[in-house]
Formats: C-alpha cells, structure tokens, sequence
C-alpha cells in the first residue's frame, strides 16, 4: 500500500500531465464536459442526497456544530443551485487564449498579453460539498487540472459528486484526470499537497482558520487565501430607515452559517430609533442573540454585553455584536480594525458618506444599500466561485475563470533583431 507521500505524488504527476492537454482544449468540449456533469447529478440525486445523509449522521454523532452542519447538508433546491452553477459557468465566455490590444514599439515588434491557466490548483476545503462541484467546474472552464482535497465529514458527498464529475469529462472526451479527489481522510494528506511544489501550482484553502494558518504556514507554493467573513452592515444616520431594516435583518438571517453573512452591526446615533428598534425585535423574534455596546444597551433590555473579542468573531451562528458609532469616519475605523477585509455595507441616502464608504474600506467587497449576502461568485456573474480572496495578490475577492488565470506576453514582429 502507497504512503501517503506516494499517493499525493502520483495523484500530482496524473494532474500534470492532464493539465498539458487541459490548457489547449477547446471551449466547446469544456463546455460539454459540464453539461454532462450537470445531467449526472440531476440523473443520481437520489444517490448523492443518501450519501449526504450519511455524512449529516456521521456528523451528528460526532457534534459538529451547527454552522458546518448547515453547509454540510445537501437537499432538492442545493442540488439544483450546484446544477444551475454548472450551466452558469458553461454560458461564460472562455478567457483561456484571449489577447490583450497589441502595442506596436519603436522597433516594430508588437507586444501584448494572453490569457493562460495557472496550471494545477490544489483545493483544501471543509463541510460545503458543493465546492467539489463549484471547484471542479471552474478548473475545467479555465484549462486547470484541480487536486480536490475535502473534509473527512463531507466525504461520502464528495465521493458522490466526484464520480459524476469523471463521468463527465470521460463522456467529453478530456482526461478524468483533470479533476481528483485525494479519498483519504488523513490530515497528513495535507502536509504532502501543499508541499507538492513540482506539481501544483496554486494552492487554494477555505475553511476555519486554523486551516488556513497550517496552509499559509507549510504551503511551498502559492496560496490564494480564503479567511473568515467577519462583515459588517453600517447604518448611517442619512440611512433609508426601511432599506437599513431590510438590508441589516437579511445580511445576518439568510444564513448563518456562511462568509458573507453580516457579523457586526455599527449604527450612528442618529440612525431613526423607532426603525432601530424594530430591527431589534426582529432580531430577537427570531432568537438572533444581540451583544452590544454600553450605548446599545441603553436602547434594549435584550441585549447583552459585548467583549472586545467580540468584535472580530466571525460567529457563524445566531449571534450578532451591535456597536453604536458617531460618525461615518468611527464606522470605516472600527471595520479597518476588526474586519477581515471580506465584505462590508453601508446603508445611506447620503451620496459624499458612501464614495467615502467605498473609498476607505478596505475590503474585497464594499456595498452600498445592498445585503452582504451578495458577495458571492453566483450573484457576481461568475458562475460560480472557488472562494473569495481577501488577500491582495494574485486576485481579490470571488474567485471565478479569470482569476485562476495568469498572463504571458505575445511578442509578433517582421525580422526585428535588437542593435
């Protein structure tokens, strides 16, 4: 039996070699490969909803907590956003070969830029099934063979979807070997891909943070990091009242369990009370858990008081932090403090305080009068996502086809040699 050095170096060398036939496919074929794998999973739902239901009972008795659980489960409508994202990804235009406007030298030689794959992407990822899917999709599309590594809680789901997706590309007649899923469980397995510095070329973490430190901290090739979503919703006192209950109440409830779900909740003291406290009750109805600064306090018997921990927990739960804020300049400090630079909102009718919003925070994602909710790669016209970036390079933000591209120089000319 192969150790898990050998494994990963096998499974590094098949990736290899699949990506050389990957990059130069066309787009047509791409395309197919995706279609069928969206037929596959429509055709076995069945199969891949009792496969989830093993890993939600595995899950359960082992007391995972409910946030993991809830991007865990698989269900009707989840399985038919994987198969619309795979539509989605299919209908976007293709990057791989596209050519920047030539610019002609003194010399005569004329230079410009092609859009080419990063090659192999080594994916490491926790509880969300749908990102095998998502992952693969998006590798494929952009001529990336993927090394998919999920958590040991998903892998009966992951199992489920990966065998439709080597289905698929066998039908389109590309290399199954452009996308593998390492099935082991063990964590050493980790340690070998993100050293595995002869094959992969991109290294792409999401999940906890502990993950995404052991990855930064051991990884032997780039990392496109994906950290936690601490996001916050600003109401600025020019704010339409009901736009900032709307925005505010769906940016934490939609989901919980997700990285763009609004964490803390800054308001300027001048925010209209009534509507404040109105979003309050709605908070509370429905056993959204309120930790709130001293002024906060003041407005509702309700809310508990709020630690300076509290301010940069990405909660993933049914918690929310509440901090009331004097000026639009106090918010955009306190987001630049405790923020995790992924997305963050404003709610204002006051056209100078968002430019200001917009111009000072320093996030992959800043939005005025709109739901954090919508930093996602789906709702961003990618298609899909890989995970959204909050570092700086090589790509910032939902990670779609043109950020799993890099670029090389196209040089024509007529004879020209350098004097």
């Amino acid at each position: 039996m192969d150790s898990i050095a050998e494994l990963i170096n096998k499974i590094g060398q098949k990736a290899k070699s699949a990506s050389e036939s990957l990059r130069i496919a066309g787009t047509e074929q791409k395309n197919n490969s995706l279609m069928s794998i969206a037929r596959l999973i429509e055709e076995n739902k069945q199969l891949i909803l009792d496969a989830n239901s093993l890993d939600i009972e595995s899950a359960k008795n082992n007391n995972i907590d409910d946030a993991l659980l809830d991007r865990l489960m698989l269900n009707d409508e989840r399985l038919d956003g994987v198969i619309e994202s795979l539509i989605q990804v299919s209908k976007l235009d293709d990057p791989i070969g596209n050519t920047s406007a030539f610019i002609e030298r003194p010399s005569g030689i004329k230079i410009g830029k092609m859009m080419v794959p990063l090659g192999v992407i080594g994916m490491i990822y926790e509880s969300r099934p749908n990102v095998t899917v998502d992952a693969a999709a998006l590798c494929i599309k952009s001529g990336n063979a993927i090394i998919l590594r999920g958590g040991s809680e998903a892998i009966n789901s992951n199992m489920a979807f990966y065998s439709c997706i080597k289905k698929g590309l066998d039908e389109a007649g590309l290399n199954p070997d452009s996308v593998q899923l390492i099935e082991t469980t063990d964590r050493e397995a980790v340690s070998e891909l993100v050293s595995a510095s002869d094959y992969v070329d991109a290294i792409i973490p999401r999940g906890g943070k502990g993950l995404i430190r052991n990855v930064s901290k051991n990884a032997k090739v780039p990392v496109i990091k994906h950290l936690d979503g601490v996001c916050h919703t600003y109401l600025d006192k020019e704010a339409d009242s009901q736009k900032g209950i709307d925005i505010a109440f769906n940016g934490k409830t939609r989901r919980y369990g997700v990285c763009n779900a609004t964490e803390t909740l800054l308001i300027h003291k001048d925010f209209d009370s009534n509507a404040l406290l109105k979003l309050i009750d709605l908070f509370i109805q429905k056993g959204v858990e309120i930790r709130g600064c001293e002024k906060s306090q003041h407005i509702s018997s309700a809310i508990k008081k709020a630690s300076e921990h509290d301010w940069e927990e990405e909660y993933l739960a049914p918690i929310l932090s509440m901090k009331i804020v004097d000026s639009v300049d106090e918010a955009i400090s306190h987001i630049n403090t405790y923020g995790s630079a992924h997305t963050d909102a404003i709610v204002t009718e006051n056209d100078k305080h968002s430019k200001k919003f917009l111009s000072e925070v320093d996030s992959s994602s800043v939005m005025v009068n709109a739901s954090t909710g919508f930093a996602d790669g789906f709702e961003y016209g990618l298609g899909a996502e890989i995970g959204i970036s909050t570092g700086k390079f090589h790509v910032r933000g939902p990670v779609g086809l043109e950020g799993l591209t890099s670029q090389k120089y196209i040089v024509m000319g007529d004879g020209q040699i350098r004097p």
